[in-house]
């Protein structure tokens, strides 16, 4: 490899600090191919905090700016890490890609399909790595259940059940995560589970779905003026796979009482049932006459299976974090695997694990769902990313545009 890559990180909020976290677990693990190099936040206070917390974890402190223009400027910058709003997301890295930077950015990589297939577009102009910050699939329990199915030892393929429900009516993270124009939650959440759905069971085809608002008002916890959502908090969609598989999917986070999640798929000779993300959950594969769990999986794949190096540094050797693990240090693992990739892809001149137009495709499939909801038809997943399909996002491409 070549010198580290200068990595300046774009957002200094919630998911900002998240991911210095995810930088730090890197550098304890002796794994860190990068220098955080610099912040940027247009708070000037809130980049200077993250600034002094990165000194604190990363052993130097970045420049702090306040502009993109200004940070671009730095000769260190080599790439930016974006975590900031994802309406703000296409502006930012075509910005930055445009001045010869590489690009990690979070996900949604875009709110729409216009948006984001400049980005994809742009990165390919240019000749600079896009990537996807897409981190569930980088646990080891989604990476042992996906080894279970390319073994065969399913037989032919025939269901993935993806659900998730329960919850309340409060404020899920930030207000502006329950508006439609900047990316409600039921975008936000099934972006995550759209890229494991292919991830898992290959190119979704076909989408028949709809997005509701199941809690009209959202309560916030501070006790500040509650939100009257008007973006989807919730999505459901039966989807068929061009291997001709099905998938039915459920997020919907409302419902007091008690929380249900299920990642299960089904082949002619069997299942495998897989635990919440970030968890330490055991994965089980069910076979005729016998059940296997965790360790007796790995056993049973032998060489069909191995957790990447840098997975078991900052995960253990099973990608988990361990049983008992705190949750911060888990989710820190898995952004270290997805941050490591990312570095990885730019000094050794590879494409990344996701890159744009693997979270093109996540996206595809959750706008497939609204559309759906918007038309009453099935939608194919081609015609969103061909937006010959695109009335649900039209508001949000005028708005982006102002």
């Amino acid at each position: 490899m070549a010198d580290k890559l200068g990595i300046a990180l774009v957002g200094c909020g919630f998911m900002g600090r998240r991911h210095i976290l995810g930088y730090s677990s890197l550098k304890k693990a002796g794994m860190l191919d990068a220098t955080i190099v610099a912040l940027m936040d247009i708070n000037g206070e809130v980049a200077e905090k993250v600034a002094l917390e990165a000194e604190e974890l990363l052993g130097h402190k970045p420049n702090v700016y306040t502009s993109l223009d200004a940070l671009l400027a730095d000769p260190d910058v080599q790439a930016i890490d974006i975590v900031t709003e994802p309406k703000t997301h296409h502006n930012i890295a075509n910005t930055a890609m445009n001045a010869g930077r590489h690009v990690l950015c979070e996900k949604p990589l875009a709110l729409t399909v216009k948006t984001g297939m400049s980005m994809v577009d742009c990165a390919k102009k240019n000749g600079v790595v896009l990537a996807t910050a897409e981190n569930y699939r980088r646990g080891g329990q989604n990476r042992l259940a996906k080894a279970v199915i390319d073994s065969g030892i399913l037989g032919k393929i025939h269901l993935m059940t993806e659900f998730w429900a329960g919850g309340d009516d409060k404020v899920i993270i930030s207000k502006w995560r329950h508006m439609k124009n900047t990316g409600a939650i039921g975008m936000d959440m099934s972006i995550h589970y759209a890229d494991i759905i292919e991830y898992m069971m290959g190119p979704v085809e076909h989408v028949s779905g709809r997005g509701i608002i199941a809690e009209p008002i959202r309560y916030a916890k501070d006790g500040s003026d509650p939100v009257i959502p008007d973006g989807e908090d919730s999505l459901f969609a039966s989807m068929r796979t061009k291997a001709g598989a099905d998938v039915l999917f459920s997020y919907l986070p409302s419902g007091p009482g008690k929380h249900y999640r299920m990642r299960v798929v089904h082949g002619k000779n069997g299942s495998v049932e897989i635990p919440g993300d970030r968890s330490d959950g055991d994965i089980f594969v069910h076979l005729e006459g016998r059940t296997l769990k965790n360790e007796e999986i790995t056993k049973e794949l032998g060489s069909k299976f191995a957790l990447s190096p840098v997975t078991k540094a900052v995960l253990g050797p099973d990608g988990t974090g361990g049983k008992g693990a705190a949750w911060a240090d888990v989710d820190s693992g898995y952004l270290a695997v997805e941050m490591h990739d990312f570095i990885e892809a730019v000094l050794t001149k590879r494409p990344p694990e996701v890159d744009g137009m693997g979270g093109m495709r996540a996206l595809a499939v959750v706008l497939a769902i609204l559309e759906s909801g918007v038309t009453g038809k099935t939608v194919s997943v081609d015609e969103i990313l061909a937006h010959t399909v695109h009335s649900y996002q039209d508001s949000i491409d005028l708005e982006l545009e102002k």
